[in-house]
């Protein structure tokens, strides 16, 4: 049966500005009272999920409804990483297992009409799934245009080696989840397809120069004023700064992401769980903050963490008027949708590959 997505028009208004700048992991299944109490106590932003924390449909919707009650906001954003393939969260017999990026770029070789066509339908099922679930940030499209060497931490969750197509296919999928609701999140800016290191074990050096990392930024330049929400790359590009990654760099963040690429949503920092930080995890959240990132994502926050967050600064106005864009920019997107229609197309224009 066709339906319309979740209208957010009026939480758009209520988001709190005095949450903190920051999106957390929670431990499990279920939120017990000791985790919901902390969670209300630290009063971060929002939540983001994992596969530690997804069972069934129903235990997942119960989660994210737990996790907005003990926050005390019904609008606080819940994140998951659902692009496809290897990088899908929702897996197992109760969801739908899109496929990997790469799919999208491979039929764009044989039809590019149909590998756009598909690649909205993709994503306008993933929203479909995710909004039924509470879950309106999806940390998709990944934008980064592979390089010579890339290391398999991209791999093919990159689109495409043309950043042209890759703008094309992202603007597609961000389409999709859009009209189903669901901000996308385009990553990991300025760029990360040319790393030779994955980024969850050691800083990844990208040594290109200024026209090699213009040409990597093309996909995220082209989508800028169109996707609300971007995130960082915990890489480290000397010509650009040679003291900092991306993520940490206020240089980059305001004359690589914010005038060149000439983004101006919600910035969010890569996980800060990665290896290629040093620090405490207060630090580092403290670190992507002061650089220039609105929020700040904790994805496995431990006991002995959660004290030390606290001592994080405000969310700026600045960040709540970015959500707030963000928001309504989805809830004009919603339009309407027959799931099961959009299945079977999907299935047969994929079977062209």
């Amino acid at each position: 049966m066709a339906g319309r997505g979740p209208d957010r028009r009026g939480a758009a208004q209520s988001l709190s500005r005095h949450a903190r700048p920051l999106i957390v992991g929670l431990p499990g299944h279920t939120l017990d009272s000791p985790i919901a109490a902390e969670l209300r106590a630290l009063n971060p932003l929002g939540i983001i999920l994992f596969a530690r924390n997804i069972e069934a449909p129903d235990q997942l919707a119960a989660l994210t409804a737990a996790a907005r009650a003990a926050l005390g906001r019904d609008d606080a954003p819940v994140l998951i990483d659902q692009e496809g393939g290897r990088v899908a969260r929702l897996k197992g017999e109760h969801f739908r297992h899109p496929p990997p990026a790469r799919t999208f770029g491979a039929l764009w070789d044989v039809d590019s009409k149909t590998a756009l066509r598909a690649a909205f339908l993709n994503a306008r099922l993933i929203a479909h799934e995710l909004a039924a679930l509470g879950i309106d940030v999806d940390c998709a499209p990944v934008c980064d245009v592979p390089g010579e060497g890339m290391h398999e931490a991209i791999g093919d969750r990159a689109f495409h080696p043309d950043p042209h197509v890759v703008a094309a296919l992202a603007r597609a999928t961000a389409r999709g989840l859009l009209a189903g609701g669901v901000q996308p999140v385009m990553k990991h800016m300025p760029g990360q397809g040319r790393a030779r290191a994955d980024s969850h074990l050691e800083l990844p050096v990208v040594d290109a120069g200024a026209d090699a990392l213009a040409r990597d930024a093309i996909p995220f330049r082209a989508l800028a004023d169109d996707v609300p929400w971007g995130m960082t790359a915990h890489v480290l590009y000397p010509a650009l700064d040679p003291a900092n990654c991306a993520t940490l760099s206020a240089r980059i963040i305001a004359e690589a992401v914010r005038q060149r690429i000439g983004f101006h949503g919600v910035l969010v920092s890569d996980d800060l769980r990665m290896k290629a930080l040093t620090g405490t995890i207060a630090v580092r959240a403290g670190a992507a903050l002061a650089a220039g990132c609105d929020l700040a994502l904790e994805c496995a926050p431990g006991p002995e963490d959660w004290p030390s967050l606290h001592a994080l600064p405000p969310m700026r106005p600045s960040t709540w008027r970015r959500l707030r864009r963000a928001r309504r920019l989805a809830a004009r997107s919603v339009r309407p949708f027959d799931p099961g229609q959009a299945a079977d197309e999907v299935g047969a224009l994929l079977a062209r590959v």
